[in-house]
C-alpha cells in the first residue's frame, strides 16, 4: 500500500499532525518522517507534498519561515493558531472515520 488513494485524502491531516508534534519542519523532513514512522509503507512525493503545503498556507493554517542553512535558503512550515485548532478538528474527524471503517470492515453479516 505504498501510495494508496486512502492516504491521499488524509495528507493534509498527516502534515498538520507532524507539525503539531514537531513545531516546524521543512518539506523533505516531512517526507522522511512519514517514511520512518510508517517503516517505508508510505512515501509522500514532492508532487503531492508541496501542493498540500501551499493549500494549507493559502487557507491560513500554516506559516512559512525561511532560514539560511548551509548557504542555502530553506522553507520551514509551522501551524498558525488557526492551524492548531483545525488540526484538532481534522484529527477528531479522522479518528471517527477510522472507527467507522473498522466497524464496517469487522462487520459480521448475520442472516
Amino acid at each position: 500500500m505504498k501510495n494508496s488513494q486512502l492516504y491521499k485524502g488524509s495528507l493534509s491531516t498527516i502534515i498538520m499532525k507532524l507539525l503539531e508534534d514537531n513545531g516546524k519542519m521543512y518539506g523533505y523532513e516531512i517526507t522522511q518522517k512519514v517514511k520512518a514512522i510508517t517503516q517505508g509503507e508510505l512515501n509522500i512525493t514532492e508532487g503531492a507534498l508541496y501542493p498540500a503545503l501551499h493549500k494549507l498556507e493559502a487557507e491560513g493554517l500554516l506559516d512559512v519561515e525561511i532560514e539560511k542553512v548551509d548557504n542555502r535558503m530553506r522553507k520551514y512550515y509551522k501551524l498558525t493558531e488557526k492551524g492548531t485548532t483545525e488540526t484538532v478538528n481534522r484529527l477528531s474527524e479522522l479518528e471517527d472515520f477510522i472507527r467507522n471503517m473498522q466497524s464496517l470492515v469487522n462487520l459480521k453479516l448475520e442472516f
